[in-house]
């Protein structure tokens, strides 16, 4: 293979270019022949902070302006976050990669003090606790468990929003347990939440590869990072958001894993109040990935799922 330069397209977050770096490291011990150059690219999502992702409106608030440089040739490969991907890609981009996954749960975080949790669990979380969160995912689903809880805005990084719990501005915060473990800040976690608790967002935990589909050498490059197992329960996870036509920003959760004979795909709406949460569970053959998230939100939208989401949207 002569050797070529990749330029790899990234949000400049700490957490962004960890994963970037991954993707980069795996090429390096790949191909050591080829230069590797990130670009980093500051999003729509990146830019309005101030304000709570599911009021911003509109799918592919972290991936737009850098699906805008892959196709202007300003970079060759895309670096996201999977659950930040929209499901319908851009003429001549598509997703070629998925990486191994790395934990899917969301992670409770409490203040600490002299080393010790202040609050050990999410069952210890006093009454009227103020836990920092945007997702509408997440409070949905912790308000049908809690609803005496106070959820409140909370934007910005990793380490932002782990310094606006150090302030005392939360009681806890809920984050994606995978971003705190790849940034090294695993002993702040003081609780994995259980799926039952709060069942992960669309591809949470996986980091996916974009690229123009008529880019042969590429493609061919990239294709030994492709993790099979992670694909085909994203590619079902995916599948099920697609049919509801959500975004990353609505109360919408899956996730999916294969056990020794089949692929297993749990899936739930919420209302923003949470006081209605319609779950829906499939399991049936990998390589039929897709009809199962197909089927699943058939499922959830035959039991009420379509009100709830035009309800949402309506907002």
């Amino acid at each position: 293979m002569k050797k070529k330069q990749i330029i790899i397209g990234t949000r400049s977050s700490k957490l962004a270019l960890w994963q970037a770096e991954f993707v980069k490291a795996e090429l390096n011990r790949l191909y050591p022949d080829i230069e590797i150059e990130l670009n980093k690219i500051k999003t729509t999502g990146d830019k309005i902070l101030d304000v709570p992702l599911a009021q911003v409106g509109g799918k592919g608030l972290f991936v737009k302006e850098i699906e805008e440089a892959l196709l202007s040739g300003k970079a060759d490969i895309a670096v996201h976050s999977m659950k930040d991907v929209p499901t319908e890609f851009p003429e001549g981009l598509h997703l070629a990669v998925i990486c191994e996954r790395e934990d899917p749960r969301d992670a409770l975080i409490s203040q600490m003090q002299n080393v010790k949790f202040k609050i050990n669990n999410f069952q210890s979380l006093p009454k009227a606790a103020k836990i920092g969160t945007s997702s509408l995912r997440r409070a949905c689903q912790l308000l049908s468990i809690r609803p005496d809880l106070k959820i409140e805005h909370l934007r910005g990084n990793l380490e932002t929003r782990l310094r606006k719990l150090d302030e005392g501005r939360f009681d806890a915060i809920i984050l994606a347990a995978a971003g705190v473990k790849r940034l090294g800040l695993e002993k702040r976690i003081t609780e994995m939440l259980p799926f039952e608790v709060s069942l992960p967002a669309i591809g949470q935990g996986a980091v996916g590869v974009e690229c123009r589909i008529n880019d042969d050498f590429i493609n061919k490059v990239i294709a030994p990072l492709n993790h099979l197992e992670t694909a085909v329960c994203v590619k079902a996870e995916r599948a099920f958001l697609k049919k509801l036509e959500g975004g990353c920003q609505v109360p919408i959760a899956a996730h999916a894993r294969i056990g020794r004979t089949s692929l297993m795909l749990d899936g739930l709406v919420g209302s923003i109040t949470g006081d209605r949460i319609i779950k829906g569970h499939i399991e049936g053959k990998t390589e039929d990935a897709e009809k199962l998230g197909l089927a699943l939100a058939e499922d959830v939208l035959s039991q009420g799922a379509k009100e709830i989401l035009d309800e949402v949207y309506g907002r």
